[in-house]
């Protein structure tokens, strides 16, 4: 049997579906199984899953529940990480569907299923003995047998002038998502570290009008100005004073002496932060701020599950549709097998 931290995707999916993921379920989530009250298990006011974000992660996390035969409420806050976005793309048969009908379609789909959306920003989640409270803005509460939380990253927007007004209109992170119409223009890439040049290098496979502008007080070393250079890709050391904008198109990269870099578009991997909620639950993170999950979904805290953005680096719509999948999968089988046990008696891990 493999360990938790090198599940995959094939074994997961066994786990889920075959009946075999009690037997290497974390410690704390067999302890969170065994304190289930078979009371609170029939009481038809209570949903089996609160999923918190409405974005793919979530919307594919509440199909999979839904079909798995569970009450589950989707709390959607309204402000989509990919609000600036125009299309979503490679997602198979939805590429180039602008996410608002993106969302529309999923929801359309889940007419069937005993599936709740409600526009409402989640505060809190709270364990109540067995279950959990999550308390909503405006002074609903709800109680879940488990949570899913699919609330994406905060990207940390750069103190540069014209960047907030750029993001998502000139300044993207994914060439996958947004390369192919924008191809062979005048592209810049902001960087601040190693990994940064060789993605660099990787987009000349969209644009051989490149230049690299270091930001953050990054020095590129010696090996990596001769990969740029053989690549054909300029790289400009000068402090960046502005953006110059012309409208929501990006016109220029204006560096510390005036002189102004025509580009048309720049792509940039900001800083990201977890939601206020993810911090304020005390999830374990890994060393680059991403939730530690010890399998498909599972956090550091019984019976909160996550899946999508907020878990790694990985970051597009159908990674995140796949995560939420899976994480609801593992969530849908735990709920059956403790179901089973409460109807003969407390289960014994």
């Amino acid at each position: 049997m493999p360990s938790h931290e090198a599940w995959t995707r094939r074994e997961a999916l066994a786990l889920a579906g075959l009946g075999l993921a009690s037997a290497v379920l974390p410690l704390g989530c067999r302890h969170a199984m065994d304190s289930t009250r078979t009371d609170d298990m029939e009481r038809k006011d209570v949903k089996d899953v609160v999923i918190v974000g409405g974005g793919p992660g979530g919307l594919s996390a509440a199909l999979t529940l839904g079909r798995g035969r569970k009450k589950v409420l989707v709390c959607d806050a309204g402000t989509p990480r990919n609000a600036a976005a125009e299309e979503v793309h490679t997602y198979l048969t939805r590429d180039g569907t602008p996410p608002r009908e993106f969302r529309r379609l999923a929801w359309e789909q889940m007419r069937p299923y005993d599936v709740e959306l409600r526009e409402a920003r989640v505060l809190d989640v709270e364990r109540a003995g067995a279950l959990f409270r999550v308390s909503l803005e405006g002074g609903g509460v709800v109680e879940a047998r488990r949570v899913l939380l699919a609330t994406g990253m905060v990207d940390v927007m750069r103190e540069l002038p014209g960047y907030s007004g750029l993001w998502g209109k000139a300044i993207f992170q994914c060439p996958y998502c947004h390369g192919w119409e924008i191809q062979d223009r005048a592209w810049g890439v902001l960087a601040g570290n190693e990994m940064t040049l060789d993605f660099a290098v990787m987009l000349t496979g969209w644009t051989r009008d490149l230049v690299v502008f270091t930001v953050d007080g990054f020095e590129a070393p010696a090996d990596k100005r001769a990969l740029l250079e053989k690549a054909g890709v300029r790289l400009e050391t000068r402090a960046i004073r502005g953006l110059i904008a012309d409208g929501e198109k990006l016109a220029a990269v204006e560096l510390e002496d005036g002189t102004r870099v025509p580009r048309a578009f720049l792509f940039d991997r900001p800083p990201q932060r977890q939601t206020s909620l993810v911090q304020r639950l005390g999830l374990a993170l890994d060393e680059e701020g991403f939730v530690k999950l010890t399998g498909p979904g599972q956090t550091s805290v019984p019976g909160i599950y996550a899946a999508g953005d907020l878990g790694t680096r990985m970051q597009a719509a159908i990674a995140a549709a796949g995560a939420g999948m899976m994480a609801a999968g593992m969530l849908n089988h735990e709920l059956n097998m403790e179901r089973a046990g409460a109807a003969h008696g407390p289960a014994h891990g």
